[in-house]
C-alpha cells in the first residue's frame, strides 16, 4: 500500500497530538520514532501551534509498534475505491485523527458534493491530479506531489474530481481527516495549497533515506508554516536498502 510503504521503501507517516493525552503508535518497522521534548516556535497562525510546548520525557525509549493490518478495499464516492485504515472496526478513536483514505480512482470515478464539517482535511496527490471546487466558488487543481489542506469548520460542500487522464492512468493519493478542537469547530472554511516544489527534504545516512518534510520537523529543517489548525506533523520518507532513520517526536503525540 504506497499510503504506508511502496516496495518496503516509501513511507508516509502522520503525527499529532492526542487530545486524550494517551501515547498511541502505528509506525512501520523500518523506522524507530523516539518520544523527545522539542522546543516551541512562535506561529501567527490562530489557534494550536505548529510544534507544541516543551514537555518533558524519557529521551532515550523508543516506541514501540501496537498494531499493524492490511486496509481493505472498498468503494467509495462514484465509482471510486479507498483502502480506508483510520475509521474502520481496525482503529477507532485515535484522536486526532478521524480517517484516513488511500484513494485510486480510475476514469469516469470521482468524488462529487459532499459536505465537511468540524474537521480539516489533508489530502496527498501521488499519480495524477484532483480537481477541487466548492459552493462558495472555490476551485483549484492538486497535481502529484502537491497538497491541500483544508479547513471545514463551520461547513463546506464541495467536489473532489479526479482528472481523467488522457492515457486512462488511476488517480492515486491519500486523505486524512483531522478533528478540530471544540473551539475551532466554527471557523471560516479556509484552503492551504501545498506545492511540491515549496516542499523541503532533507537527505540521512549517506544519501540511503530521503525526507520531505511536508508538515513538521525533521533533522533541523522546518516545514512550511501555517498549513492548518490542528498541529500535524507530515514526513514522506524514502529509504533504500540498509537505510535507518530516527524522527523525533513532541511527547503524547499519536503517530502512524
Amino acid at each position: 500500500m504506497k499510503w504506508l510503504f511502496l516496495l518496503s521503501s516509501i513511507i508516509v507517516a502522520f503525527f499529532s497530538i492526542s487530545y486524550s493525552g494517551t501515547i498511541v503508535s502505528y509506525v512501520t518497522n523500518l523506522t524507530t520514532f523516539e518520544n523527545r521534548s522539542t522546543s516551541i516556535k512562535p506561529t501567527i497562525f490562530e489557534g494550536l501551534p505548529l510544534i507544541p510546548p516543551t514537555i518533558k520525557s524519557n529521551m532515550s525509549v523508543p516506541r514501540a509498534i501496537r498494531k499493524a493490518f492490511l486496509a481493505v478495499e472498498q468503494a467509495e464516492g462514484a465509482g471510486a475505491r479507498v483502502r480506508r485504515s483510520i475509521g474502520t472496526p481496525q482503529l477507532r478513536n485515535f484522536s486526532p485523527f478521524l480517517m484516513l483514505d488511500h484513494f485510486n480512482s480510475k476514469p469516469g470515478s470521482g468524488f462529487p458534493d459532499h459536505p465537511h464539517r468540524g474537521q480539516e482535511t489533508i489530502t496527498y496527490v501521488l499519480q495524477g491530479a484532483i480537481d477541487h471546487e466548492d459552493f462558495a466558488g472555490n476551485k483549484g487543481t492538486i497535481e502529484a506531489g502537491d497538497l491541500q489542506f483544508m479547513t471545514a469548520g463551520r461547513g463546506i460542500m464541495h467536489a473532489e474530481m479526479p482528472r481523467q487522464n488522457a492515457d486512462g492512468t488511476a488517480n492515486i493519493g491519500m486523505q486524512l481527516w483531522v478533528d478540530l478542537p471544540e473551539k475551532l469547530k466554527k471557523v471560516e472554511p479556509r484552503y492551504r495549497d501545498l506545492k511540491a516544489s515549496e516542499i523541503p527534504s532533507i537527505d540521512l545516512d549517506d544519501k540511503k533515506v530521503h525526507v520531505k518534510i511536508i508538515s513538521g520537523q525533521s533533522h533541523g529543517v522546518d516545514s512550511v508554516r501555517e498549513l492548518a489548525y490542528t498541529p500535524v506533523w507530515l514526513f514522506d520518507v524514502e529509504i533504500k536498502p540498509g537505510g535507518k532513520i530516527t524522527q523525533d517526536l513532541p511527547a503524547r503525540w499519536n503517530g502512524m
